[in-house]
């Protein structure tokens, strides 16, 4: 009865298809003959009839609708063809094709042949169609496969051959793609714009979504054999359990959590530890709570009395800020003699003739920290000079060697 349902169902669906196809022949000639299909020519059902269908296809929402390389090659063996039936589909002997429709194109237009030319290029369209049609309708149906009747099986034998099957197709589809070498179109279409169109541009984004389609096939694939390890692993058990009931029909489960010595491989876990509180919302258990209070031993250390502990004062901080203050002072003195010389003074020659305490880069940094600290107006009178050099050659950080400070009589 299955298959008698079976068989009925496809030859409902075969009648179908056969009758969109007379139904609109005159609108799918038209597009065997040219290079696209109008979709004026049909209704909005029957454009979603014939896309189902695999009669018609659309590599993407800005190109236009092309008759899928099945049908295409149907009217091509209908109607004795020659050149355009597909001898082989394999994707080197198209790739062959392509050259060949290329190197015709080309001498074409060196002859000066323009008809010749656009009908070569109208055939060159229609490969490439074919092309990435197959590979888009070869990895639809894998991927068809893997979420139908992939993940249902009932034996291992049969996982593995569909594993191997599902993996031999996705390497010939990426051999096929690693068959398209875009560096040898690159030179031999040359500067001319419609061949890379075709052959660069438009083949590279479709081969592109190709190898993103295979990765998406190649996760779910990882996926489904994960899922089926994991049920496969329950199963084992499941009939693991079942063949040792069978040879020990009389076998009872004991409480391994009463017994004082259980074997290793149940004695795995750590133990638990219990957890207690108290239960405040229980107000019959006060008074046998409060005399478990009662009954804890309490502490035999007696208080004592301890003086309340002052502020640590560190000596350091005393000292350090002790310096701050000489550093400041110092500085300000260079400034007064700044001022009360008239002319430039450098703060690096005053540094070595005072024979200062302070690290050079210590005291250049706080003579630079003052001056940015005066107000506005006394830095107008006070220029301060930044002598830098450029650490390298290759690196524009600039190193401040010195600083010269002028002052300048206001007006």
């Amino acid at each position: 009865m299955a298959e008698e349902a079976f068989t009925s169902s496809l030859v409902q669906t075969g009648v179908e298809r056969l009758a969109l196809l007379g139904k609109h022949a005159e609108a799918l000639m038209q597009g065997y003959l040219g290079e696209e299909v109008d979709p004026a020519a049909f209704s909005e059902s029957a454009l979603k009839k014939l896309l189902a269908a695999r009669i018609l296809w659309q590599s993407d929402d800005q190109s236009g609708l092309k008759l899928s390389h099945r049908v295409r090659d149907l009217l091509a063996e209908m109607l004795a063809d020659e050149k355009r039936r597909h001898v082989n589909a394999e994707v080197a002997e198209t790739l062959e094709v392509l050259r060949n429709l290329v190197s015709a194109y080309q001498e074409a237009l060196e002859r000066g042949d323009y008809l010749l030319a656009e009908q070569q290029q109208l055939r060159l369209t229609q490969e490439i169609d074919d092309l990435n049609n197959r590979f888009t309708n070869a990895i639809d149906s894998l991927w068809q496969r893997l979420n139908s009747d992939f993940g249902f099986v009932s034996r291992l034998n049969d996982k593995i051959r569909e594993n191997e099957r599902a993996q031999k197709q996705i390497a010939r589809l990426l051999d096929g793609l690693e068959l398209i070498d875009f560096e040898e179109w690159i030179a031999r279409v040359g500067n001319q714009g419609v061949l890379r169109k075709l052959l660069v541009s438009q083949l590279q984004i479709q081969v592109s979504s190709h190898y993103s389609s295979l990765r998406e096939v190649q996760a779910r694939l990882v996926e489904l054999l994960a899922r089926f390890r994991h049920q496969q692993a329950r199963s084992l058990l499941v009939q693991g359990t079942l063949a040792f009931l069978r040879e020990h029909p009389g076998f009872q489960p004991g409480n391994y959590a009463r017994r004082s010595q259980v074997p290793d491989l149940v004695n795995l876990a750590a133990p638990l530890i219990p957890a207690a509180s108290v239960a405040l919302d229980q107000p019959q258990d006060s008074d046998q709570l409060a005399a478990l209070v009662r009954q804890l031993p309490k502490p035999a250390a007696s208080r004592q009395s301890v003086a309340e502990a002052q502020a640590t004062r560190w000596p350091e901080d005393e000292r350090l800020v002790a310096r701050q203050r000489a550093l400041k002072q110092e500085v300000e003195n260079f400034y007064l003699e700044a001022i009360d010389c008239g002319s430039r003074l450098s703060a690096l020659e005053y540094w070595q003739e005072q024979a200062l305490q302070w690290e050079a880069e210590i005291w250049l940094f706080q003579v630079l920290a003052e001056h940015q600290g005066l107000p506005a107006t006394e830095q107008a009178q006070l220029h301060l000079i930044k002598k830098e050099k450029q650490a390298s050659d290759w690196n524009q950080v600039w190193l401040i060697e010195d600083l010269q400070l002028e002052w300048v009589q206001p007006d």
